[in-house]
């Protein structure tokens, strides 16, 4: 068997399959040899039962053993009746579980590839199947059968099923020849598909490394993973270093090709300034910071546009009576400033009395019978503003509303929010594009007021408008400094604060009944060890809270050891061990019970990146996993399961705008790349009840003493201030 150069066989398991890679191990049966052989290579699309011919070269892994490396993987339908019976039942045809699948064989045997094919009516002469399912088991055929074509040419190139439906649905029957004229448009048109993959495809149909359309398309690459760093533009000499090197090709040809992409209108450049830094922009990035400089002026500009007292005093002093609260004079003062401008900033860390100021602010309003719209960027920082105000807050999106079949939001400037008071909380997570939306989409006179912490990690999405909005000194703004006596009584407070001052906290032992903990852990499998220890048994019985749904862990990235991905995986077995039901795609098992978490807006569904629910219910047959997201079941489809993600464990980044009984940070020199100020300052205020920190000193030493990572490159602020100038 060593000289082998080619295996055939059929497949008895997927030991591992990536949808995003294709990467895949499995274990096939050969005829005449006794034990499974194990096949590792790259494809598309798998499924047990499938005969498989793989071609490669055998090798020895130093853990998992003798094994075969295939160069290239290719699938046929299976021959015998149990191999037709597993691949069937294997998920790959909706409508069509393993129940199914053996009645179908047990009534046509050999045959029943043909009665799909041709002859689906014959299906109601098995038990269980009528009329109704007759049609979704020939639809879902049916599109097998339409996209097979679409499959094999892509298979080879590391395409997922799911996503090889997408290109189908989005070009039809020109999928092949759209994508062999300009295998790049697929980054553009089709969701989950980015450059590399493209580029895999454009390599193997022989498109040149320095055409023309890989060096436009590879410039538009490395511009967009800056995008994706938060930055809103990026300095030219940068980019085409940094296309060059992608591309590895010459700089000038990516020189030549960036000046046809800004000379097209795809791309824009800000012209250079004065230091000789020259920026290049999206496109739309560039319109939306304009468009957002000129609106934010305009609205600093003008106070409030309702009928204003000669003097707040009395108004404010009813509310404190009111609400049985008392301001000091920075707290009145900012009151103030709210009342009376058209854009007022409020900013401050916790325990300084933002919320308190906003419901001062609030009730004001009321009595004054102002229409208010209160908004939030995430679902539970919305019910949260609910809570505090009494008043309903939904999210920025649902605000807006979207039209399902466009994507596009349906209030704009021609169609304005009907509001005469917009309050956004948690502020400093709206990004440029969302808040350019927004204010575009106020009523003309509507006043805005965001309260935020500018001391955050910003925004997820691109820009800084919190920071740039301050940083412009054109806006009024308030920025909250003295901490509440109670919330000063808090070690979460405290340690917080020391965080954002550049202080390495206290990190001895703390009383049993202290808020605040941090535990050292000596290496990763200690780390892991001490962390479901934590959260399965020590934090729920200290508090007396659910472990799966009251106790959140925190960490800087997805990657790693102690990545979420690594870290969910060990925390779904210990706090979902068996559940009643589960299904595996796109390289993650979902089960019944499981916390998770949306990765894409789906404004079809009403949820949004970052919403987190739970799993309640899988249906083999008919191929759905249901969600509830706090009271609200949303139903997916296997092949839209991409769209979630495991939740035990989310990024620091993934955690901003909510709160949670319990926060567990973790830690340690592995996250060494993403160590900063704001980052941990952030992790440490989400706890409400208790935050523990474990991993190592040496980590948070770093992360407090690395400041906070630099501003990002865009130019809102300097635009601000420049529309002063322009007519």
């Amino acid at each position: 068997m060593e000289d082998l150069k080619e295996v055939k066989g059929t497949v008895e398991r997927i030991t591992f399959h990536s949808t995003d890679s294709g990467y895949c191990v499995l274990r096939i049966r050969v005829d005449g040899v006794k034990d499974l052989l194990t096949v590792v290579g790259n494809i598309a699309k798998i499924a047990v039962g499938e005969s498989v011919e793989a071609k490669g070269v055998w090798s020895a892994h130093p853990e998992f053993g003798r094994q075969f490396k295939a160069e290239k993987i290719e699938t046929g339908r299976p021959s015998s009746l149990e191999a037709i019976e597993r691949y069937l039942g294997s998920g790959m045809l909706k409508g069509v579980g393993p129940h199914y699948a053996a009645k179908l064989v047990k009534a046509f045997g050999y045959e029943v590839f043909n009665v799909l094919d041709r002859e689906p009516e014959r299906l109601k002469r098995v038990t269980g199947i009528g009329p109704a399912k007759v049609r979704t088991i020939q639809e879902a055929w049916k599109t097998q059968s339409s996209i097979r074509d679409i499959m094999v040419f892509l298979q080879t190139y590391g395409i997922s099923p799911a996503r090889s439906v997408r290109i189908y649905k989005t070009y039809g029957s020109d999928a092949i020849a759209k994508v062999r004229a300009n295998p790049y448009r697929l980054v553009r048109d089709v969701p989950g598909i980015g450059f590399l993959g493209a580029d895999q495809i454009a390599k193997q149909m022989g498109v040149a490394v320095d055409s023309p359309l890989r060096i436009g398309a590879g410039i538009h690459h490395a511009l967009l993973l800056r995008v994706n760093d938060g930055n809103v533009a990026y300095p030219r000499d940068r980019l085409v270093s940094e296309a060059a090197e992608l591309l590895a090709v010459d700089h000038s040809k990516v020189v030549l090709a960036l000046s046809s992409e800004i000379e097209d209108g795809h791309l824009v450049s800000d012209g250079g300034d004065r230091a000789g830094v020259e920026l290049i922009y999206p496109k739309a990035l560039y319109e939306a910071e304009v468009k957002l400089a000129r609106q934010f002026l305009k609205m600093a500009k003008l106070k409030a546009s309702w009928t204003q007292p000669d003097d707040w005093n009395a108004q404010i002093s009813k509310a404190e009576n009111e609400l049985k609260l008392a301001l000091d004079t920075s707290q009145r003062a900012a009151v103030e400033m709210a009342l009376s401008s058209r854009l007022m900033l409020l900013t401050g860390g916790p325990g300084t009395g933002k919320t308190t100021i906003t419901r001062v602010i609030l009730h004001v309003l009321k009595k004054m019978n102002l229409k208010i719209a209160l908004a939030s960027p995430t679902g539970r920082a919305a019910r949260r503003l609910t809570e505090v105000t009494g008043m309903e807050a939904s999210t920025i999106h649902r605000l807006l509303g979207v039209d399902r079949v466009s994507g596009e939001f349906l209030h704009s400037e021609e169609l304005p929010v009907e509001a005469q008071v917009c309050l956004v909380d948690e502020a400093s997570m709206v990004d440029l594009p969302l808040m350019n939306h927004l204010v575009s989409a106020l009523s003309p006179g509507c006043a805005l007021i965001l309260v935020g912490d500018v001391d955050q990690i910003p925004s997820v999405g691109p820009g800084e408008v919190l920071a740039s909005l301050i940083r412009s000194q054109q806006v009024h703004f308030t920025r909250l400094t003295e901490i509440y006596r109670q919330a000063a009584e808090s070690e979460i407070i405290r340690t917080a604060y020391s965080i954002n001052r550049g202080e390495v906290p206290n990190l001895e032992p703390r009383a049993a009944d202290a808020d605040f903990h941090f535990i050292e852990s000596r290496d990763a499998a200690h780390t892991l060890r001490t962390l479901a220890e934590l959260v399965k048994t020590r934090i729920p019985k200290k508090l007396k809270i659910d472990a799966k749904r009251d106790v959140q862990v925190l960490v800087p990235m997805n990657r790693g050891g102690l990545g979420t991905r690594a870290i969910n995986l060990e925390l779904q077995k210990i706090l979902n061990p068996e559940p009643v039901g589960k299904v595996e795609r796109f390289g993650t098992v979902f089960g019944v019970g499981d916390k998770v978490m949306v990765t894409l807006n789906d404004y079809d569904k009403e949820v949004f990146n970052g919403d987190i629910g739970r799993v309640t219910n899988i249906d083999d047959e008919e191929e759905i996993l249901d969600v509830d997201f706090d009271g609200r079941i949303v139903r997916y489809e296997w092949g839209e399961l991409d769209s979630l993600t495991l939740a035990y464990c989310i990024t620091i980044h993934k955690s901003q705008g909510s709160e949670y009984p319990a926060a567990v940070i973790v830690l340690t020199m592995q996250h060494r790349m993403m160590l900063k100020r704001n980052l941990v300052y952030t992790a440490a205020t989400r706890g409400k009840r208790m935050v523990v920190v474990l991993g190592s000193r040496e980590a948070l030493r770093l992360a407090v003493q690395s400041g906070d990572g630099g501003s990002r490159f865009g130019k809102l602020a300097e635009r601000i201030n420049e529309a002063i100038l322009l007519p």
